[in-house]
């Protein structure tokens, strides 16, 4: 393996692995449960001491972003999902929590292929299918949610036979296809038409987009694109 240069001399070698192994686990090079090299292994490509390469990994394990198990290694540490920014939970339940009311409207559920983007992270070949629905959701009957989901037919193959009306997809694939793994990110953004009139919102309002990528039984399971409305959402969360 050639030898990993360390980005500057101001950063110490020890920050400069921290960030290698964390640009890893980002990139998802490495996910849950997968043993990261050995300390060794990290002294040799960064040409440090492994004095160094430990205090690295000492205080990602402090920081909870990876497990060491004496005699056996260190590896990426499982999500907490309780505990997370988003937590993995039924938006019906949700709304109840506030001591409100749910109702869903489905506007699309269909076979489509996945296509070159999506198939990247399905692991699927772009011309497989997949299920696809798009559901919004309402509280109080003002629209919260728009969620446009992509299913994987192998974990979950009877999606299509669901009343999503009465059943949030959620609610189903977390019974159907038990969560092993999430990957998410949020990010501000003006919402495309379509996106506004399910909303019922005006074309410059920004929506907060959560990406969310679940995994189970080995594999991906669904990827969804959860679109709220800005001035009546935000996401809460505890450590």
């Amino acid at each position: 393996m050639p030898k990993t240069t360390l980005p500057t001399k101001r950063q110490p070698a020890y920050q400069a692995i921290k960030a290698h192994v964390l640009s890893k686990i980002r990139d998802g090079a490495w996910t849950d449960g997968d043993a990261i090299p050995a300390e060794e292994s990290l002294a040799r490509q960064f040409g440090v001491s492994r004095m160094t390469v430990n205090r690295a990994i000492r205080e990602l394990s402090d920081e909870q972003i990876v497990k060491r198990i004496q005699g056996s290694g260190t590896y990426v540490a499982q999500h907490k999902y309780q505990s997370t920014l988003v937590e993995i939970r039924n938006i019906a339940d949700e709304i109840a929590g506030r001591g409100h009311q749910h109702r869903s409207e489905l506007h699309c559920l269909e076979r489509v292929k996945v296509g070159d983007v999506l198939g990247r992270k399905f692991g699927l070949k772009s011309s497989q299918m997949v299920f696809h629905s798009v559901v919004v959701h309402f509280e109080n009957d003002q629209p919260i949610q728009v969620e446009d989901r992509h299913v994987n037919p192998s974990v979950a193959p009877d999606y299509m036979s669901q009343d999503f009306s009465s059943l949030t997809p959620n609610a189903y694939l977390m019974r159907t296809a038990p969560l092993q793994g999430v990957r998410f990110d949020i990010e501000a953004c003006l919402p495309p038409v379509h996106i506004t009139e399910m909303l019922n919102i005006p074309a410059t309002e920004p929506c907060l987009v959560l990406h969310r990528q679940t995994q189970s039984m080995g594999q991906v399971a669904s990827v969804a694109m959860l679109w709220h409305p800005a001035s009546r959402y935000r996401f809460t969360g505890h450590f």
